[in-house]
């Protein structure tokens, strides 16, 4: 229960010494001027600076900011503003200190801009403190004002977040000014982002198609706190947390809210100098409301980022401000007729929200009359949904189009409302441009630097634990003290800190919900898999991995990062047990088993198994080209594709072995990679770069599986009548009876699976066939993207 020591933490580390310095201190009746380059105060350890900094043409903020990377004009990392709507002149502008005890800022000499409103009837004293903090304190030690209490756009480590605070963004890449984007605790105790436009506003995370608990947020506190520590971890009082990338100590950080709308934490890089990003809420940059205003549709590129274009038959409304979105290029009376009002198709696009009415069980064109009867009506969302109990279309008439965007897996399409001669200048369909990501994997590298000895740092050390080495061993008893307090299970409770949404299991409750593990539905390089049935009765897989080596606040950081991933198609993980050298992780159940065992039985019929192709194809695409991490899977079979109850695949392991391996995929020995001899890619053997291609190279082998039934594995012989050419391939036997019988087509009925007896889509069959040959060339550059594979099933498939 890390929560309970933040207030305690920062209490203990907010206390106010004096110390005059020249550098990092104003007293009492002196003041910085803005023409006065060296009216600056700088922290004890020269990591922050505070001063007057340009934001524009003859117009300044005091400001703080960091003084690495390098520093000037244009280039500073600003943390902290304190006027940051209202600049003050290049001519006798001054921050005073007041003998009052009030901080003030003037623009030219004599207008009051922005002031702390504090009184002290003892000398006062303004410094900055190493971790950013500007601190206006008495001499007796009082804190009367400091700038973590008014964050704006940074939320830097140890700084608490709490219902009176706001990070609100920039107003553009130039412009310093508060912008449209802001992160605060609604009135639910949840912590927020909002889009506060010019026309509407709307909260955008969590996601607002998930109710509160089923995006991992809690309501029931009345705290309503939020940290960054020190280590890279951020934690809420509403149950949201992450851990940075790099987490550890010793590593400069801050969490900014950025312009474009995404949360980021940034940390310093030791080796390039420069920020980066190593965590942020948004994966797809469009899924941020207002990003291209009203009227638009947002499209993102890997290779050029975010990209806005107006929706057709609309104009931009400001050729230099695309929050203002676009403007119709017609005028829409009330009365509305088939002869001169028509549709024209977006295909895959959303608009978010402002819908007039959800209509069931409507035809297309009887989606189109209600529009045209709806003078508000902008155009509808249309989809069709096949899913047992909720079969049926779906109808959204929208009386404004905001928030348009180009969703991954999006099987819905809008029909925008257009007079006739715009319609007719336009094909039927209009495509926007596929998600497209690289097919490079880089490594992710986790490196801890020594402390420098150099003299002068020897000296400062040396001089604050005399001044503060009985604070710093209070905080560390309280520390521990609270730690073992809340968790005996684990010397290293410290770092039993929630991910996202999960739960914390101990190993008693799990070894008691297995039965003392006797249950065993799996096994894998990668651990056993044990069924078990929780405290509150659901049914769980529990996995237990054999490498329990790994530190627990490593394991914590790499299953964080796994949990973010959420696909459909990809295996749910309920939480995980991080005990003493014993590390689990609890999964939902499926009642079908693995893709092995269910291709044995004749009830997985052909339409099952173009699902579970497709299906499969989607979960890959998603870990490869959708993510903020590249996650590699590097054991895609049959054994690893689990069925639901309504014979959906779901991929699981998809983190396991990057969690295990990731810092293996640089390497290309076999013996290194658990991988499973008839599925690996040639890559692993012949020592090539490894790419996302190998796990489409495994993905083929499967779906040759799905057709013929039969088993990749080396020497086993495809038929009787193999007897004279031994042992061979999966691929090479297929290969063979398409050369053989291609003429007459008889291949097709050749290498059908049996227990299909001859039931089977033969367009489909053959559409398998070809993609997964493709999947498995031996050139990796040849092999298609997942991507591409989920386009060409999803096109072609008949059902």
């Amino acid at each position: 229960m890390a929560t309970p020591l933040i207030p305690l933490v920062l209490s203990l580390g907010l206390l106010c010494f004096p110390s005059f310095s020249s550098s990092d201190s104003l007293r009492a009746g002196s003041s910085l001027s803005v023409e006065t380059p060296a009216d600056v105060l700088t922290s004890p350890d020269g990591s922050f600076s505070a001063g007057f900094h340009p934001v524009g043409q003859n117009a300044y903020s005091f400001a703080i900011w960091f003084n690495k990377p390098t520093c000037d004009a244009n280039s500073c990392t600003i943390v902290w503003m304190a006027n940051r709507d209202q600049p003050v002149n290049g001519r006798f502008s001054k921050l005073y200190l007041l003998k009052s005890g009030n901080l003030v800022l003037k623009d030219a000499g004599h207008i009051i801009v922005w002031e702390t409103k504090t009184m002290s009837p003892i000398p006062s004293y303004l410094k900055l403190e190493n971790g950013g903090n500007l601190i206006l304190c008495d001499t007796e030690g009082r804190i009367l004002w400091q700038s973590y209490d008014s964050p704006t756009d940074t939320l830097l480590p140890s700084q608490q977040f709490n219902e009176n605070s706001k990070l609100v963004s920039m107003r553009s890449q130039r412009n310093y000014s508060s912008g449209y984007y802001q992160l605060y605790f609604d009135t639910d105790n949840v912590l927020c982002l909002v889009y506060k436009g010019p026309e509407f506003s709307s909260v955008y995370w969590p996601s607002p198609w998930l109710l509160r608990w089923e995006a991992g947020r809690s309501t029931f506190n009345n705290t309503k706190i939020a940290v960054l520590d020190s280590w890279g971890n951020f934690s809420s009082t509403d149950n949201f947390t992450f851990l940075s990338a790099d987490y550890g100590l010793n590593i400069s950080r801050m969490l900014k809210m950025d312009l474009d709308g995404n949360l980021r934490l940034y940390s310093l890089s030791e080796d390039t100098k420069a920020w980066v990003v190593s965590w942020q809420a948004f994966l797809q940059p469009c899924m941020v409301h207002g990003c291209c205003g009203p009227n638009s549709i947002c499209i993102y590129s890997p290779s050029f980022g975010r990209d806005c274009s107006c929706s057709p038959g609309y104009k931009l409304k400001n050729l230099s401000d695309w929050s203002l979105g676009c403007e119709p290029e017609f005028h829409l009376p009330c009365n509305q007729t088939d002869d001169q009002f028509g549709f024209l198709k977006l295909r895959h696009v959303e608009f978010y929200g402002y819908d007039f009415k959800l209509y069931t069980n409507v035809t297309l064109e009887g989606c189109k009359q209600i529009c045209l009867q709806l003078c508000d009506c902008k155009g509808f969302q249309f989809r069709f949904i096949k899913a047992h109990e909720s079969d049926g279309t779906y109808c959204y008439p929208k009386t404004q189009l905001l928030n348009g965007h180009r969703p991954p897996n999006f099987n819905a399409d809008f029909y925008v409302k257009l007079p006739k001669a715009i319609v007719s200048s336009y094909i039927d369909t209009v495509e926007y441009p596929e998600l497209q990501c690289s097919n490079e994997v880089q490594e992710l590298e986790r490196k801890y630097t020594k402390r420098s000895e150099r003299e002068s740092l020897r000296f400062a050390l040396w001089t604050a634990c005399a001044i503060g080495g009985v604070e710093f061993i209070t905080i560390l008893f309280v520390w521990n003290f609270f730690i073992r307090t809340n968790d005996n299970s684990s010397p290293n409770a410290g770092y039993h800190l929630a991910t996202t949404g999960f739960r914390k299991f101990t190993h008693g409750e799990l070894k008691k919900a297995t039965n003392k593990f006797s249950q065993e539905i799996g096994r894998g390089a990668g651990g056993i898999v044990f069924k078990a049935t929780l405290s509150d009765g659901r049914i769980a897989a529990i996995k237990r991995l054999m490498d329990a080596n790994k530190g627990e606040a490593e394991f914590l950081a790499e299953v964080n990062t796994i949990g973010k991933l959420n696909h459909m198609n990809l295996i749910e993980m309920w939480g995980y047990c991080a005990e003493g050298k014993h590390r689990l992780l609890v999964y939902e159940y499926m009642e079908h088993g693995s893709l092995a065992e269910t291709l044995s039985f004749k009830s997985l019929d052909w339409s099952k198994r173009f699902d579970i192709a497709l299906g499969t194809a989607r979960g890959l695409a998603y870990l490869h080209e959708e993510c903020l991490e590249w996650v590699l899977h590097c054991d895609i079979k049959p054994q690893n594709i689990l069925i639901d109850s309504k014979y959906q695949p779901k991929v699981s392991d998809f983190g396991l072995s990057w969690l295990l391996n990731r810092g293996d995929v640089k390497h290309s020995q076999v013996s290194r990679i658990r991988g499973t001899r008839g599925y690996m890619a040639p890559e692993w053997v012949f020592n090539l770069p490894i790419t996302s291609k190998v796990d489409v190279y495994s993905y083929g082998i499967v779906l040759l599986e799905l057709v013929t039934g039969k088993s990749p594995a080396m020497g086993s012989k495809m038929s009787d009548d193999d007897n004279s050419k031994g042992q061979r391939t999966l691929v090479g036997w297929v290969r063979e009876q398409m050369g053989r019988a291609k003429e007459n087509e008889t291949w097709k009925h050749e290498i059908i699976d049996p227990k299909l007896e001859g039931i089977y889509d033969e367009a489909e069959m053959v559409i398998m066939v070809n993609v997964a040959l493709r999947c498995v060339e031996e050139d990796k550059d040849e092999r298609p993207t997942m991507g591409e594979v989920v386009e060409m099933l999803f096109r072609h498939g008949s059902h």
